[in-house]
């Protein structure tokens, strides 16, 4: 998809107006929070979720799961 997207002032700021097809593409509405992170191509990425907590998460889940006989003796 490429569409141009405007660049709006926002007060001292710069804001952008996004379609509403890509909103809900994203499953977001007014109110809620974008992350803009480097894409590994050289780009941007514009998620709804913090790749740092995502990055964070799967490496509990990975110790979780390789390591769930010392959880479960930890937890009694």
């Amino acid at each position: 998809m490429n569409k141009p997207l405007k660049l709006i002032p926002i007060g001292n700021s710069t804001g952008v107006i996004l379609p509403k097809e890509v909103l809900a593409r994203l499953r977001v509405g007014q109110g809620d929070a974008l992350f803009l992170s480097e894409a590994p191509e050289g780009g941007y990425r514009l998620t709804p979720s913090d790749p740092d907590f995502e990055r964070k998460m799967a490496a509990a889940e990975d110790i979780m799961r390789s390591d769930r006989d010392i959880l479960r003796v930890l937890s009694k």
